[in-house]
């Protein structure tokens, strides 16, 4: 018998295997697939701890990020990147990152002028009005990350059933078709398998599938430096977004951006060891989104790449769709039963928060609060 059943081996799975781990339990991680291949590793590996919305969400980015840096070293898992800047190419987008600098979450970022941002960056279009960069945020390959994140906990002592299907939740028990795997308490950590294991839930909260269109781009020849984000960033992360000052950048966007804010493009550009630069993303919202990848959708991504680095974008070498899931909530967070907890981030903030919500489901489990917000 096992102290604890995870279900699901992507980032929230791993991240709750990780904290029991830290307290000395003894977990077995299930998942029906022979090894991680949802969103944990299609994403960009970015532990986005600036613009996350205030309050629990925030939080959890600011101890994720904690985790992340101290799992990492152990684990052989490489900080590509550090901090992040969000580049400006309006006054009103601007004027959103002047606000939030002076908002608490803005803490130890800095603003930029345009001057200073050339100075300091290469890849800068010509319509840069300044920015703000954060010390806060990390990077690293998720589909290398991962891997060696379920590497090192199978070294201290977590059982993985790969290829292992949940069939139900009885009690904590959980329901295979090789039989049954009885544990202490149980955690179900499916992403977006909507229909699986407590479907009733999902439909409650109304989630949903967000697809997103990604790819890597050759290397640009020079070193980005950090993590990048422009203005139609500042609209979709809620901690800028939920700013009043947002408001006149959102109808701007919407006047000379409106086909990017329709496929739900925001610009992040992160960049590997070997200077290949990962390109994303869109969002698109359905219960089935179609398998299908659309150029349409990744001119308008690289349009907006061209915009912000004011450069020709280099030759695309990878493409491919993510899938989360997705609510009108950051987090869902339910007891099916009382030692039963289902797990969701339905934010695409899973690689930002994972960490920080294990620490609470834990907490909830096995005692010892925590003061986060839900």
């Amino acid at each position: 018998m096992h102290d604890l059943a995870i279900v699901g081996s992507g980032i929230v799975g791993l991240a709750h295997a990780v904290m029991a781990v830290r307290r000395g339990l003894r977990p077995v991680v299930i998942d029906r697939h022979a090894a991680p291949i949802g969103a944990s590793i299609r994403n960009f590996g970015f532990v986005t701890v600036t613009g996350q919305g205030a309050g629990g969400t925030w939080q959890r980015a600011m101890r994720s990020r904690d985790i992340w840096l101290e799992i990492a070293p152990e684990a052989g898992i490489e900080i590509l990147q550090r901090g992040l800047l969000v580049t400006a190419q309006r006054p009103e987008a601007m004027t959103v990152l002047e606000a939030f600098s002076r908002h608490d979450m803005g803490r130890d970022c800095r603003l930029l002028t345009a001057d200073a941002v050339r100075a300091d960056y290469k890849g800068v279009g010509s319509t840069l009005q300044g920015g703000l960069h954060s010390p806060h945020d990390l990077r690293v390959e998720s589909r290398t990350a991962i891997p060696r994140l379920v590497q090192w906990l199978a070294n201290h002592g977590v059982a993985f059933r790969f290829e292992t299907t949940a069939l139900a939740i009885e009690g904590t028990e959980v329901v295979t078709p090789q039989g049954r795997l009885r544990a202490g308490a149980v955690v179900v950590c499916p992403g977006d398998d909507l229909s699986c294991l407590y479907p009733d839930i999902y439909a409650r909260h109304a989630v949903t599938r967000s697809q997103l269109h990604m790819m890597r781009l050759s290397p640009p020849g020079f070193d980005i430096g950090c993590p990048r984000m422009s203005d139609l960033s500042l609209v979709r992360y809620r901690g800028y977004a939920e700013l009043k000052e947002s408001e006149a950048l959102a109808g701007g966007l919407a006047r000379e951006q409106p086909q990017h804010l329709e496929a739900g493009i925001h610009l992040i550009v992160t960049q590997g060891a070997d200077g290949s630069l990962v390109v994303g993303d869109s969002h698109h919202y359905g219960r089935a989104p179609e398998p299908f990848y659309d150029v349409a959708v990744e001119a308008l991504i690289l349009d907006e790449f061209k915009r912000v680095l004011g450069i020709d974008p280099p030759p695309v070498i990878e493409r491919w769709l993510g899938t989360y899931a997705s609510a009108a909530d950051d987090l869902m967070y339910a007891s099916p039963d009382d030692r039963v907890r289902l797990v969701v981030v339905t934010s695409g903030t899973g690689a930002s928060t994972s960490f920080g919500i294990a620490e609470e489901t834990l907490n909830d489990l096995f005692g010892t609060e925590t003061s986060y917000e839900r």
